[in-house]
């Protein structure tokens, strides 16, 4: 009986093969610009989703942007594509961010969380990696997603068919 009962357990410790991750949801976006929109049905199977969810009275955010910046060019020509949201922020404290953090990635606002909601948001910063097929594959909540990025994107770009 014990043999039993500790196959069980083990059993229930393995993890779950085929299991995958969860569906990211979509979304349309209007970027800063105010001339260009995003649709992220329209990324999903050509590129890897890094969304940073941030806020101009962020601290951390503006501390951690320019490594971001240095991460989306460095990851771009392989297929990721890196975009912010600005959440609970304004159009002017957004621009204002932008500028003075020389800002290199697109930016989008989601002053009522309407998109970050509906990803987890857990407060500033915060960032979440969509694989290609379009699957939730890493949360990062809080500083240190510059330096933990990379290890997840090689990993994913190690996997992932080369975009076209």
């Amino acid at each position: 009986m014990a043999a039993r009962l500790l196959a069980f357990i083990v059993i229930l410790a393995l993890p779950a093969v085929g299991h995958a991750a969860p569906a990211a949801p979509g979304f349309t976006v209007r970027l800063l610009d105010g001339k260009t929109s995003v649709d992220s049905r329209d990324l999903i199977g050509k590129k890897i989703l890094v969304l940073r969810f941030q806020a101009s009275y962020c601290k951390p955010c503006a501390k951690e942007s320019p490594a971001l910046g240095r991460l989306a060019e460095r990851y771009r020509a392989r297929g990721v594509e890196v975009l912010a949201f600005h959440v609970q922020d304004t159009v002017a404290d957004t621009r204002s961010f932008v500028r003075a953090n020389k800002v290199t990635y697109p930016v989008a606002l989601d002053p009522k969380l309407s998109i970050g909601n509906s990803f987890g948001f857990k407060g500033t910063p915060y960032t979440v990696v969509i694989d290609q097929k379009g699957e939730m594959v890493a949360h990062i909540s809080g500083q240190s997603a510059p330096t933990r990025l990379p290890r997840i994107l090689d990993e994913l770009l190690k996997k992932e068919p080369k975009p076209s």
